[in-house]
């Protein structure tokens, strides 16, 4: 049963906002799912492959790998074949489920597959989405994380890690002092003992809460003092310690080749970057992807949209042009998402080395987001902390007690008389089942609108006239009578620019190319070509710093800028109503061809 349990909005935001809210109905989907429930790994794939089968035209599902204990490592490429494949489009990548425990995280994966699947043609924001970039979905990061989480006793926190044997004790054996489900209930709760010498009295308004006394106070007289001892467990391999050798290897989080640190600086990073199956499977599979753009990943908990980078020096390799990028799309969705907040990891949260949205931001210049799902302000409906006894008290009016373990008597070996039992794994971190479908709708909703958001291009103004004078052409002494002058305007309609400056600065990935030649049958030939700075520069500069051993090839490593424009100046010998065709192509955005007579413009 407990598997059950500002700025205002642009148009083209509203437009996904509404993707549901418009239609008076619900969009059916070919594959009913329900989302008031958790799944495991085996049903998380069962329906993925489903809705991979009942929409093969928009949905491939991919093995990219195995876990350390054998299971698949699925991406579903999710692409409107009819308009192109999807490495000919931008593409927006999203994960969920790097910490095994987090599996809401893995939900809200599965529903942004299955609402775009049920969606497309159905319901025309959507679909322009769709049509317009393709999405990478990678539901469970940590499949074996999730799945002994599911199958295991754990507490909210554990199953955190991924599945290779550590010896934390350093006694040789790895992996053999875990905690241990004392009481039989399925949970890893607490173990508390009455001692004269404890610090802890139970409250007088709620016996389930435990209080500390102050250093200064002393127990009221007849009032029993405890000690906490920790989390269930036996003494398992006899050296005197309770749960010091869990079963947890590492924090795949702490993984990725962007400032990466070993063990003694980040604990939990592994041996050496990319050093497990898992990291290394996506890794690879997001390296052969350059037309990934955009990546979200999805974890919790806390309510936050947080940015990179993890930790304060590298703050200087996001520029402002990126930042400005990242402040427009966070500050939206704090406006979709109530209750959560903007955040750089390292200035408001905390360090993380070696973070997969590190990766993608620094090692490939993505613009990446991780959201920590669920805050417990929603519960309350108002912003704001609250005591963590209110808290209890609000969540059993809810949850009906779902979400405690009674506390039980327990005779252990090694501490006689205890008591076992309080919140249980999904007291806190998981959202609650009957928020759980509208927690996954924001979330699809803001990662739909950053899709949204991906350069998208198409041609502004181009001018095509006749060489006039020597002076504009720069070509010699003769030849200028039969010479054209064309102009061209690549415009990217949208707020993410063909390349991020940490991308242009670093290197990373090919630059833009704007290339020109004459068209079939024509003999229209490009002799020059170069930017211009400004439309209504009439300076004879086309052939000043333009790229001449390729004429009509020139490089374009900044990019086409968010809601701008770069600007091309061609010089081209052919005869009038020849043809001369255009191309411009970039990683990051679906290419645009088009066809210009050189033609005098007509008169007014």
């Amino acid at each position: 049963m407990r598997r059950e349990i500002g700025r205002a909005m642009s148009g083209a935001m509203m437009g996904v906002l509404a993707c549901a809210a418009s239609a008076q109905t619900e969009i059916p989907s070919k594959v009913p799912i329900s989302w008031n429930r958790y799944r495991d790994y085996p049903e998380m794939k069962a329906s993925m492959e489903a809705i991979a089968a009942a929409y093969p035209e928009l949905v491939t599902l991919k093995v990219v790998g195995r876990s350390r204990e054998g299971r698949d490592m699925l991406v579903a490429v999710v692409n409107s074949s009819k308009t192109g494949p999807d490495t000919a489009k931008p593409a927006m990548w999203i994960d969920g489920n790097i910490h095994g425990n987090e599996v809401q995280a893995g939900e809200v994966v599965l529903y942004t597959l299955w609402y775009l699947t049920k969606s497309y043609g159905k319901n025309e924001s959507i679909t322009g989405v769709m049509d317009g970039c393709a999405f990478y979905l990678a539901p469970m990061m940590n499949p074996d994380g999730r799945q002994f989480w599911f199958d295991r006793a754990n507490t909210p926190h554990s199953s955190r890690h991924d599945r290779r044997p550590m010896d934390h004790d350093r006694d040789g054996t790895p992996a053999e002092d875990s905690p241990d489900d004392l009481d039989g209930d399925g949970q890893i709760t607490q173990m508390w003992k009455v001692d004269v010498r404890g610090r802890w009295v139970r409250s007088q308004t709620d016996d389930r809460v435990f209080v500390r006394l102050r250093d200064d106070q002393t127990a009221a007289a007849g009032v029993q003092t405890y000690q906490h001892l920790g989390e269930e467990g036996f003494d398992n391999d006899g050296d005197g310690r309770v749960n010091e050798d869990p079963g947890f290897g590492d924090d795949m989080n702490r993984n990725w080749p962007s400032d990466w640190q070993p063990e003694y600086v980040q604990g939990g990073s592994g041996p050496y970057p990319l050093s497990e199956p898992e990291t290394s499977s996506i890794a690879t599979f997001v390296m052969e992807h350059p037309n990934i753009a955009a990546a979200q990943s999805y974890h919790n908990t806390g309510g936050m949209i947080l940015r990179p980078p993890g930790a304060q020096p590298r703050e200087r390799l996001y520029p402002g042009e990126d930042t400005r990028v990242y402040d427009e799309l966070a500050r939206t969705g704090e406006q979709m998402l109530p209750y959560y907040r903007y955040m750089v990891i390292w200035r408001d949260l905390y360090r993380v080395y070696g973070g997969s949205i590190v990766w993608m931001a620094e090692g490939l210049g993505v613009y990446s987001f991780t959201n920590e799902l669920w805050s417990t302000g929603k519960y309350f409906q108002r912003d704001g902390g609250t005591s963590e006894e209110l808290e209890r008290l609000w969540r059993d009016r809810m949850a009906f007690g779902e979400l405690f373990s009674p506390y039980r008597e327990f005779d252990h070996p090694q501490f006689g008389r205890v008591l076992v039992g309080g919140p249980n794994k999904w007291s806190s971190r998981v959202t609650p089942l009957f928020m759980l479908e509208e927690e996954c709708h924001r979330n699809f909703a803001f990662t739909t609108y950053h899709a949204d958001q991906l350069p998208r291009l198409g041609f502004g103004r181009v001018e095509v006239g006749r060489v006039r004078n020597r002076a504009e052409a720069r070509v010699g002494d003769a030849g200028y009578p039969g010479l054209w002058k064309v102009r061209v305007e690549i415009v990217n309609s949208r707020l993410v620019p063909t390349r991020s400056m940490v991308a242009r600065r670093e290197r990373i990935g090919l630059p833009d190319l704007f290339e020109s030649s004459g068209g079939a049958g024509s003999a229209a030939r490009v002799i020059a070509v170069n930017q211009l700075s400004d439309w209504n520069d009439l300076s004879p500069s086309a052939l000043t710093g333009a790229e001449s051993r390729e004429p009509g090839r020139i490089l374009v490593p900044e990019g086409v800028p968010g809601r701008g424009s770069r600007l091309f100046e061609l010089i081209v010998e052919g005869g009038e109503g020849q043809s001369l065709n255009l191309r411009y192509t970039s990683s990051w955005a679906r290419s645009i061809e088009q066809t210009v007579e050189l033609r005098e413009p007509k008169g007014p």
